[in-house]
């Protein structure tokens, strides 16, 4: 199994440009960050959906499995990191660095209540990425500050009902000032729709985030129509 496209380690994706930091040379290719959520997904499955993403051409695609057993969440990536073979899409564990460590994924997307990255960092080691959430500007400065971050998301930028106890919606505005703030590789998340992603793109994030806009409904087709927005954003 090999879930990073053509072998390559995480670092290989990144820009040469050095002044860039760790910002991913996402300029050639798409910046939608589709997250593939077991309960959102419903009848059609967490596999199906992944592969959906990656006919699509989605780049990145994090793998969220909140509700099971240990061994059937290991089963669950493990068996969305075949489906992704041979495509241009790399896969990220949500949460789960143990997980992470044992599969050909990118890297591991950590919450301010889970495993600290310094932490995380011993389990994966240093051939992958850890992804950090943050929620207002000081979250956000601390995951810039930390050299175990390699990609910061911050949201919620607009309401969302992905999750039971959402934190607060940060808006636009604290985007663009995030945007200013860290060279690190910026994610925008949270109530991120098509009619919405426009507004999203032109802050400059690295990616966009966007969980009920793929995983409710027809995921091929709702990754076409997101592609198709974002090309005609550009």
């Amino acid at each position: 199994m090999n879930g990073l496209p053509n072998g390559q380690p995480p670092d290989a994706l990144l820009a040469s440009d050095s002044s860039a930091s760790l910002r991913p040379a996402t300029e050639a290719g798409s910046r939608l960050y589709a997250i593939a959520d077991l309960e959102a997904l419903g009848p059609q499955g967490l596999a199906d959906g992944v592969q959906a993403m990656a006919e699509a051409g989605i780049p990145w695609v994090q793998v969220r499995a909140k509700r099971c057993t240990d061994a059937e969440h290991f089963e669950l990536v493990e068996e969305c990191c075949v489906r992704v073979e041979g495509t241009s899409t790399v896969l990220w564990v949500d949460d789960r660095a143990d997980i992470a460590a044992l599969l050909p994924v990118i890297g591991v997307h950590v919450g301010q209540q889970d495993l600290p990255p310094a932490a995380v960092r011993r389990l994966v080691g240093a051939e992958r990425w850890i992804g950090r959430s943050t929620h207002d500007e000081e979250q956000l400065q601390a995951a810039d500050a930390d050299e175990e971050v390699d990609v910061v998301a911050l949201g919620p930028i607009f309401a969302t009902s992905s999750k039971a106890n959402p934190d607060p919606v940060v808006g636009l505005d604290l985007l663009r000032t995030a945007r200013e703030l860290t060279a690190k590789p910026l994610v925008a998340i949270g109530g991120i729709d098509a009619e919405r992603l426009p507004a999203v793109l032109a802050t400059g994030v690295d990616r966009v985030a966007v969980l009920g806009a793929v995983c409710h409904g027809d995921v091929y087709r709702n990754c076409l129509r997101l592609l198709a927005v974002e090309e005609g954003s550009l």
